[in-house]
């Protein structure tokens, strides 16, 4: 079930862009081992704190990883599995999230004091 990591056949390597630099990984790791690899430990800023966030439970749970890959904003970098010729690039804005309009039952107004009976 196990083997050896000096057993281990040498992987096929691919050529990906990390923030614009040509790097070279294993085929088929995941994109956030790849930015570890290269010594990228944050790749975006928290939206609360604008603390710096990165790969952390690298299984899909915490959201920590997200990146821009090949173009679309707010990738796993963990659930990626590299490509050749793939672009990763650390994500620098900030993930635009549509309010609910007035009419729907979404909608909450802080300035509104009077209780909702709506729910």
């Amino acid at each position: 079930m196990f083997i050896p990591l000096q057993q281990n056949p040498v992987s096929e390597q691919v050529a990906i862009l990390i923030n614009g630099e040509s790097v070279q990984v294993s085929k088929g790791i995941s994109a956030a081992a790849a930015l570890l690899k290269h010594g990228l430990k944050a790749n975006r800023l928290s939206l609360v704190s604008g603390n710096q966030r990165g790969p952390y439970c690298m299984m899909g749970v915490c959201f920590e990883c997200l990146v821009e890959i090949n173009g679309l904003a707010n990738q796993q970098a963990c659930m990626t599995q590299v490509e050749a010729g793939m672009s990763i690039r650390s994500q620098s804005q900030f993930r635009l999230i549509a309010l609910p309009q007035k009419e729907s039952p979404l909608f909450y107004d802080v300035t509104n004091k009077e209780p909702n009976n709506a729910i």
